[in-house]
């Protein structure tokens, strides 16, 4: 069999610029540049978006407790032994946060699922503006509470042919293999784009600058109320304010400029990895 021919960059940018311009259509293009017709309009799409930061997004759930599992420092005296801190309840109620961002600085209002089989509306008290909710009694994201989230993305983000949007997100399997979402997306003008296995600590912006300090200022959230009401606990009712005010202060434009910047996603550069970035999550 003989190899498949491949195109250099040239050859693309030269398809591309010739179907934009509208010299020629796809088929043509596509022929005359000895490049794949689907790859053409894949790359002629995606090259819409990676203009406009504003169409690009990354989602990404991360779990919050009512136990602060970091502690600020505590100073002391020279040569004291006991030193206290202000802590919650010793096992807490697990609440899944589902974030989304735009290399732009916008952020859509987050998701908010709670451990439980009905909900009650005041445990929104405080959340930011926007913000949806969802219940199951794991505390976890499933595949149809994500269905719900995905729909608010669009109802936010409002995708259109000829103005499309970029999500990307991990693979876990309430995204990559869950059908109504898929089927959303092609219907909606969204591309999906999941990150490979073992990178999102490198290649999620998310990840890489903005869960670190939404759980550092959530944590100093829950010492502060602990100090201002010394005589009770943290509750799943108090998750919501507490979470609300560190995620405000967390979802800056720097913040979401940073988390895509470093990883390569916007503004675009593939030069940003080596083989070898990745080369020990390949061999597990």
């Amino acid at each position: 069999m003989a190899p498949r021919k491949r195109w250099d960059d040239e050859q693309m940018k030269a398809a591309i610029t010739a179907v934009r311009h509208k010299e020629m259509g796809y088929l043509k293009a596509a022929k005359i540049f000895n490049i794949p017709q689907t790859t053409l309009e894949r790359y002629v799409e995606f090259g819409k978006i990676n203009q406009n930061p504003s169409r690009i997004f990354n989602c990404d759930e991360t779990g919050i407790t009512s136990v602060q599992h970091k502690h600020t420092k505590v100073l002391a005296m020279k040569g004291k032994k006991q030193i206290s801190t202000l802590t919650s309840a010793e096992r807490g109620s697990l609440i899944t946060v589902v974030t989304c961002m735009s290399p732009a600085g916008q952020f859509i209002p987050p998701m908010i699922i709670f451990p439980r089989k009905n909900m009650k509306l005041e445990l929104m008290n405080g959340t930011p503006p926007g913000s949806i909710y969802g219940c199951h009694t794991s505390g976890w994201i499933q595949a149809d509470l994500f269905t719900k989230w995905f729909q608010h993305f669009i109802d936010h983000t409002k995708p259109t042919k000829s103005d499309p949007v970029l999500l990307v997100l991990d693979g876990h399997y309430s995204h990559t293999k869950n059908l109504d979402v898929i089927n959303m997306a092609r219907e909606n003008f969204v591309s999906i784009v999941c990150i490979p296995p073992h990178c999102s600590h490198k290649m999620q912006p998310l990840d890489i600058s903005f869960m670190g300090p939404l759980k550092t200022y959530y944590a100093k959230e829950i010492e502060n109320w602990l100090r201002n009401n010394p005589d009770r606990v943290v509750t799943v009712y108090q998750v919501g304010e507490l979470f609300g005010r560190a995620y405000l202060r967390t979802a800056t434009a720097e913040i979401a400029a940073n988390g895509f910047r470093k990883p390569g996603l916007y503004p675009c550069n593939r030069n940003v990895f080596r083989a070898h970035d990745f080369f020990s999550y390949g061999k597990q």
